[in-house]
């Protein structure tokens, strides 16, 4: 087995920011990333919310960023799958399609993925109109037509967001009544900006390059229209990649793993950070923050154990 003092799982902005804090304290450290380093930066066509871009910066570009000064570092990252981890014992194994990896602490950033409508369109649209994010996003649709799928807190309360830019939201909900908290839904329902496509699913994207509309169907009868818009946000939740963490650190029933502010999981020297960790904002900000924290948590562990075996 190759030892080291860290094992970070996940390359995104919370797995790069660890990889960064862990070598400026000179701990031995090795980043596990199945694809291209960067997480969701990647796929993100246009960044505007991160500190020091004023102008906003491609997610590409801010993802080679992050890669190279973890790398100018010492970073060293391995480029695998991650197969299984043991993580019970002072010394945790992290197996890898390449081998196994042995160090006293983990740091998992394995992150979160939002669930998508798996529609025609979907896909070849991602960063061209379709975004799952109204936070990071909604400032690019202003004074457009735009259209929000889903119907819980989450959908209904961007919504109401997002009428801060866009001419006009219609929700697209696949259901005659909202899911959303009664107060969220009493606001969407009050503002002029928004209507609701009920008893609606979608069916396909249209449009080349853009999206230009949306095909509706009425789950009720199966009549179809299409819906012109601009722009859509599928806000229908997220899925945590914490598959290969069950039965080895705690997760809410959501499958997000529980952490304590220092980034602990509930297993001694197993740290977690990012989008897999149940909290309240899931932004590449508090990812790289959380991945910080996790680092510097990890390397007071390590102390710790030197302590106890002096």
């Amino acid at each position: 087995m190759d030892t080291y003092d860290t094992i970070i799982v996940g390359g995104g902005p919370a797995g790069l920011s660890a990889g960064i804090y862990a070598m400026r304290s000179r701990l031995k450290t090795i980043l596990i990333e199945r694809f291209m380093p960067g997480g969701q930066m990647v796929v993100a066509d246009f960044i505007e919310n991160y500190p020091g871009f004023p102008a906003g910066i491609r997610g590409p570009e801010l993802s080679a960023a992050m890669e190279q000064q973890a790398r100018s570092l010492g970073l060293e990252i391995l480029s695998t799958d991650c197969v299984s981890v043991d993580l019970v014992g002072r010394e945790k194994v992290v197996r890898t399609a390449d081998g196994e990896l042995l160090a006293p602490t983990v740091i998992l950033a394995v992150g979160a993925t939002p669930r998508r409508l798996g529609v025609p369109g979907e896909d070849r649209l991602i960063g061209k109109g379709i975004s799952y994010c109204a936070t990071c996003d909604g400032a690019f649709f202003r004074d457009k037509d735009i259209a929000v799928v889903g119907g819980g807190n989450t959908a209904i309360q961007d919504a109401v967001l997002l009428t801060r830019f866009a001419s006009k939201v219609t929700i697209v909900h696949r259901r005659d009544a909202l899911r959303a908290a009664r107060i969220l839904q009493e606001r969407a329902l009050k503002n002029p900006k928004i209507e609701i496509a009920w008893n609606s699913v979608v069916t396909s994207v249209e449009g080349d390059n853009k999206v230009e509309g949306l095909q509706l169907e009425d789950v009720r009868n199966g009549s179809r229209r299409v819906l012109p818009v601009e722009g859509m946000f599928v806000l229908i939740g997220t899925h945590p990649n914490t598959e290969l963490l069950r039965g080895q650190v705690t997760l809410d029933p959501a499958g997000y793993v529980i952490t304590d502010e220092d980034m602990h999981t509930n297993v001694p020297g197993v740290l977690a950070a990012g989008d897999c960790r149940r909290k309240s904002l899931r932004q590449m900000v508090t990812a790289a923050a959380d991945g910080a924290i996790a680092a510097v948590s990890a390397e007071r562990y390590i102390e710790s154990l030197a302590d106890r075996e002096m």
